[in-house]
């Protein structure tokens, strides 16, 4: 039972909620940056340099093996590498966007740890005045 109560506990904690809204905006943001990447700028990119689609480059390793009745046998094995360089573009934009987000938040904390100005001279109560009145009067006796 007190595993229970502890999980309830660890599980209900502000900031274990608030990451699990972090994550699953996370997962959404990262789902519009990957369409952003993939419909967007990998075609932009793509037309610049003379129609090139990204998703189709790859080095063919092993064609793949046709039967007469033109069935496939054996598939083919092909390094894709036009999906990673959108894959990096999209790891890029992502980590700008962070580093951004992370920057505002860290401006916006310093902003608020700022001290404040402490007072010139520090306010003495009356009795402790009084006090060291009384000791310099005895002082000079």
């Amino acid at each position: 039972m007190g595993l229970i109560k502890e999980f309830k506990e660890f599980a209900l904690k502000g900031n274990v909620m608030d990451m699990a809204v972090g994550v699953v905006i996370g997962g959404a943001f990262g789902k519009i940056v990957s369409s952003l990447v993939a419909d967007i700028i990998m075609p932009l990119i793509g037309a610049l340099l003379g129609n090139v689609d990204f998703t189709k480059l790859a080095v063919t390793l092993r064609s793949e093996v046709v039967d007469a009745a033109g069935e496939v046998v054996k598939p083919g094995v092909y390094l894709t590498y036009g999906n990673f360089i959108q894959a990096a573009v999209d790891f890029l934009i992502i980590a700008l966007c962070i580093f951004f987000v992370l920057k505002g938040i860290n401006k916006m904390s310093k902003k608020k740890e700022e001290p404040a100005p402490e007072p010139a001279e520090p306010v003495v109560p009356e009795d402790i005045q009084l006090l060291r009145e009384i000791r310099d009067e005895l002082k000079k006796k």
